[in-house]
């Protein structure tokens, strides 16, 4: 099985509910195991925390072929702990781990208007520093023409509007979409 690494911090469980459906979106594709992690609070030395999946290692990017990233909204941009995980990756930057590599993004936020689109464009800079290849979500998708609530081209994206935590069906739809496509990206790529 080819791996596809899904990397996500949330504090809310928002973001890592688009996660585990971007995570299905990838299992889609015959060969592929969506390898879902996430990253420690800065400050803390937990290598688990209560209620998520484990903490990513260096050798997780070392090993995927394809990877989804994501954080919630913080004021337009990417979270303080995902932001400082990428930033110790400068082993992989020299090394080339990631060149090729087929990559995509997805973000959640409590507003409408709160910055989704620049929180999605914030982590595919390191990502394309990082010489990835970044796959969104085209209009091929007939949601995303029609969706009243989260998804972009740019990435997957969920918004939490009041107490209901829950994804929207559009959502979901549009992560599993995201996830099939990097999937499959990332399998032609392999070819």
């Amino acid at each position: 099985m080819q791996k596809i690494l899904v990397l996500y911090y949330s504090r809310h469980g928002n973001t890592r509910q688009l996660a585990r459906h971007i995570g299905r979106g990838i299992e889609q594709v015959s060969g592929c195991e969506a390898v879902l992690r996430t990253v420690a609070e800065i400050g803390t030395n937990d290598l688990q925390q209560s209620n998520l999946d484990p903490i990513v290692s260096h050798d997780d990017l070392k090993h995927c072929i394809g990877l989804a990233m994501g954080s919630p909204v913080r004021f337009g941009n990417m979270a303080a702990p995902l932001k400082h995980f990428i930033d110790s990756t400068s082993q992989e930057w020299l090394s080339g781990t990631l060149i090729d590599k087929p990559a995509c993004v997805f973000t959640s936020s409590s507003s409408m208007h709160g910055g989704q689109e620049t929180t999605l464009q914030s982590m595919m800079l390191p990502l394309l520093h990082h010489g990835m290849l970044i796959v969104g979500i085209p209009y091929s998708e007939p949601t995303l023409h029609t969706t009243q609530h989260g998804g972009t081209p740019y990435g997957a994206s969920h918004l939490n509007i009041g107490t209901n935590k829950q994804l929207h069906s559009d959502e979901i739809e549009l992560a599993q979409a995201l996830g099939k496509r990097l999937a499959l990206t990332a399998m032609q790529l392999q070819r």
